[in-house]
């Protein structure tokens, strides 16, 4: 497997059930620490929300996941979620749906039906893609080569997390994997330039 399916822009919908109203949004995340970033700016948002519940799946592996019911039956909420990633085969996806709550219980079949039709939705409006799965490498190489190191970036379609530009160099790149030895070909013949494999940007 050298691909994996991701959102690129994050979607919102909304579905409404005898009174109560399921705000659904949904975002790319690479870590825990995004995902908890992300919850606080939604739970910010809307302070006066009966429940916040959640799914996220991250890693090429997938098995990096966590759902959350937030007060609402257990499975009824968070699992529906998560449910919604997987039937897409997402990942570094987090779901996160706000209920306000309208006066009358939905029971455990409605609050199923309402959290994942509300997932749904906002899949539905987000921007699903296709990318290589990455190995991360660290480069470090003289400003004079710049342009030949962009050269082979852009050549091989590799992502540049983060990078500083002084005298000397440097910066963290994803390299496709499936192109990993034409990319490490071209670097290696940059004159004082040196690579290394590293964990992926946190």
């Amino acid at each position: 497997m050298d691909f994996y399916h991701t959102i690129e822009e994050g979607g919102t919908a909304e579905f409404k059930d005898r009174g109560s109203k399921f705000l659904a949004f949904t975002f790319c995340i690479r870590n825990t620490t995004e995902f908890k970033e992300q919850l606080q700016l939604v739970k910010k948002a809307h302070p006066k929300a009966a429940h916040l519940c959640y799914a996220y799946r991250i890693g090429y592996d997938g098995v990096q996941f966590r759902s959350g019911d937030d007060g609402e039956p257990s499975g009824s909420a968070g699992k529906p979620i998560l449910g919604q990633i997987d039937s897409l085969n997402l990942t570094d996806t987090l779901v996160i749906v706000v209920r306000y709550f309208g006066g009358t219980l939905l029971g455990i079949p409605g609050l199923i039906h309402a959290y994942k039709t509300a997932a749904v939705l906002a899949l539905q409006c987000s921007h699903i893609i296709q990318r290589p799965i990455e190995v991360h490498y660290q480069i470090q190489f003289n400003y004079t080569e710049i342009n030949e190191v962009m050269r082979v970036m852009k050549k091989f379609q590799c992502r540049i997390f983060n990078n500083e530009m002084k005298l000397f160099c440097a910066m963290e790149v994803g390299i496709p994997r499936f192109r990993l030895q034409e990319v490490l070909y071209g670097l290696e013949n940059i004159p004082h330039l040196s690579f290394s494999p590293t964990s992926s940007p946190t």
